[in-house]
Parts: C-alpha cells; sequence; structure tokens
C-alpha cells in the first residue's frame, strides 16, 4: 500500500498567514499540520508516499518533509498546476500509484482517530475471495471515512439505504441527503482510477472524488465505509485550526528543557523546549514554548503555542498559536489569536496615543 498526500491549493481562508507560507505547514502544537498526516501513514507501515504539490508552495513543503527518511518512508513529488479538485491530484498520481492500493490523505486536516483500524479493514475486505460466481474482482473498491456534523452543505455527503449502506455521494448540496459528511481520509483500490478518468468536471471546474466514488457504486464495486471516531478537523480556517491546537496540546505530555529562573513557573501540562528561557514569567498549561523562545515578565496561558525563537516580554497570552521568530511587547489580554512568522507587535508611549497597524491584504484586527 501506497500513500497520497494531497498538499496544493492556495490557503484563502488563512490568508494573511498563507500568502507566504503553506497551509499545510502551519503550525499546531508547534508541529506542521502535513507532518500529523505523513506519521499516521508511517504508523500503519506505508514505506511510501507522493505529496501533490502547488507550484506557488511546493517549494517550501519539499524543505520542510525533505526525501522522507526522518518519518520513515520515502517521498515523491507531484506537482499540480492548478487546483483542479481532490480526483485530479489522483489523476495525476496514476503513473506513481500503479496497481497499487493506497490511503489518499488531504494535507490540511486532522484526525483524532490513526489510520490502522482503517487500513486493517480494508485489507481484509480486499483480501477476501467473492462468495459467490467466478468473478474475482474484489469486494471493495474504497473504504471512506464519515464523520456526522451539524452543516454538511460545504462538504461531500453520503446517503445511506436503511442498512446502512451508502447508495449517493452529493458535493456541497444545497439540501444534505444526511448528516454523514466525508472525511479527507480515503483508502482506494486502483478501480479508483478508472473511475477518476470517466468522470467529466464538476460547475466549479473540479473532478470531484465524490464523483469518482459514486461512479465506483454505479458501476457495481462496493463502497465501504466507517463512522469516524474521536474529533476531525479541516484547519483552513482560524477558529477551527486554534481549536485543533486546543486538541492537541491536550494530548502533551509534559517535558521541561528550558531554564526557568526562581520567579518562573511551569504549571500543567507544558512543554519547554531546549534553549527556552523564562524570567519571572508563568506559563500555565496544555502550552508549549519551542526551543529558543524567551518570555520576560510574561503569562502564558491555556491551549497556547509559541514557536521557536521567539521574544514575549510584559505580555499575557491565552488560546492563541504565535509562529517563530515572533515579537510580542507590552500587549496584555492577547486572546484567540493566530500570528504568522516574524510578527512584531507592541505598546508604545509616542504621542499622539493611537493604535498603529500595518496589517496586509485580508487581514483581521480586533481592538478591545
Amino acid at each position: 500500500m501506497k500513500g497520497l498526500i494531497l498538499a496544493g491549493g492556495v490557503g484563502s481562508r488563512l490568508r494573511p498567514i498563507t500568502h507566504t507560507s503553506a497551509k499545510q505547514l502551519v503550525p499546531v502544537a508547534n508541529k506542521p499540520i502535513l507532518f500529523y498526516g505523513i506519521e499516521q501513514m508511517a504508523d500503519v507501515g506505508i514505506k511510501d508516499i507522493a505529496i501533490v504539490v502547488s507550484p506557488e508552495t511546493g517549494d517550501e513543503i519539499r524543505a520542510a518533509v525533505g526525501d522522507g527518511s526522518s518519518f520513515g518512508l520515502s517521498v515523491t513529488y507531484i506537482s499540480q498546476p492548478e487546483p483542479l479538485g481532490i480526483a485530479h491530484g489522483v489523476k495525476l498520481a496514476r503513473g506513481y500509484l500503479g496497481n497499487d492500493d493506497f490511503v489518499l490523505y488531504l494535507g490540511d486536516n486532522m484526525l483524532e482517530q490513526g489510520l490502522r483500524e482503517f487500513v486493517a479493514g480494508f485489507h481484509a475486505e480486499r483480501d477476501r475471495e467473492p462468495e459467490l460466481g467466478e468473478d474475482h474482482r474484489p469486494l471493495v473498491a474504497a473504504h471512506i471515512l464519515l464523520a456526522a456534523v451539524d452543516d454538511p452543505r460545504q462538504m461531500g455527503v453520503a446517503e445511506l439505504d436503511a442498512r446502512g449502506e451508502i447508495i449517493r455521494l452529493v458535493e456541497k448540496p444545497a439540501n444534505p441527503p444526511s448528516k454523514y459528511a466525508l472525511v479527507g481520509v480515503y483508502l482506494f483500490g486502483p478501480e479508483i482510477h478508472d473511475a477518476v478518468l470517466s468522470i467529466s468536471p464538476s460547475g466549479r471546474n473540479e473532478l470531484e472524488i465524490t464523483d469518482a466514488i459514486q461512479w465506483l457504486i454505479d458501476s457495481g464495486h462496493r463502497v465501504h465505509h466507517q463512522i469516524l471516531a474521536g474529533w476531525w478537523i479541516d484547519t483552513g480556517k482560524k477558529d477551527p485550526l486554534l481549536e485543533c491546537n486546543r486538541l492537541v496540546l491536550d494530548t502533551l505530555d509534559r517535558r521541561v528543557d528550558g531554564r526557568l529562573d526562581r520567579k518562573s513557573k511551569a504549571e500543567g501540562r507544558v512543554v519547554i523546549e531546549a534553549g527556552a528561557t523564562l524570567k519571572n514569567s508563568t506559563v500555565r498549561g496544555p502550552a508549549i514554548i519551542g526551543a529558543n523562545t524567551h518570555l520576560v515578565d510574561t503569562y502564558v496561558g491555556p491551549y497556547t503555542s509559541i514557536g521557536p525563537d521567539c521574544e514575549l516580554t510584559d505580555c499575557d497570552i491565552e488560546f492563541s498559536v504565535v509562529l517563530e521568530n515572533s515579537r510580542i511587547v507590552g500587549v496584555h489580554r492577547l486572546k484567540d489569536s493566530l500570528l504568522g512568522r516574524a510578527v512584531e507587535v507592541t505598546r508604545t508611549n509616542t504621542r499622539p496615543k493611537a493604535t498603529r497597524l500595518t496589517l496586509g491584504d485580508h487581514s483581521q484586527a480586533e481592538l478591545e
């Protein structure tokens, strides 16, 4: 079995962060989102994966992931000139995938449930011999994850019959046939390649993976599903990303490798990386402080991730994500915030007193 991760797209919903960085490399608990999916594939024994990248962010992803050896696998990169849909990514990877079964993973998704049970169930079905007739085609051509959501109108949605079998898939329906949305992880046999070649672009000019799976169903292939256990988050917006950060921080084991002076405290489930220093500061977990970050007269509250090489002086911050090389001075009650790389937020005594901002396109600033 191989792996295929889709890491293209422009990340418009996470701007301005993604004006200068791939959305899949935005960190959750100080680890790029993309790395979680790669690690899950390595955990189930997959040794070869391909990552589909865009021309805009492909070099950055290549630099971050490398050849895959640090994850215990081998990585091949496939360029997708335009974001023309999930099924289009599969189409581009046809030569790489050959006739192998594969896991398809959307690179900006995060889920609590690992892949072990999911993959084991698919293998078991693929290895079974048909019970009737001489047709030796595997019983199952696809295995998909479904999750019950409050509003599935912006997702692919599955319609189930009275036996709980999938009979129809619809992409972004105005009137969803069920509450069950497709999670961004799929298992396919090579039959999916015929499906991808047989469908046409949708109204938004994309090859929809829901149409490809529907083609499998209509062609007599069986499509199994599993209801997701645990949480699943599409991290493409700020608030879901902060929530994902919270959930992952809740799983941390306490570790303090940095230095604290006598007036500093690290309370609860806290990770303080090597080279970090605290002077008259408190970190209350769950939280993580990156390597070589310095806190002075600062309070870092629960569910906060501070990246490496940052400087925080005379600050109060909680439920936030701060990326590397950022500087925050004299700012209090900073909450529910996402700060990009090399950001500087300071308070000044310059008169006339005023709020002074330099914001790029698609920025948001909420002032008390």
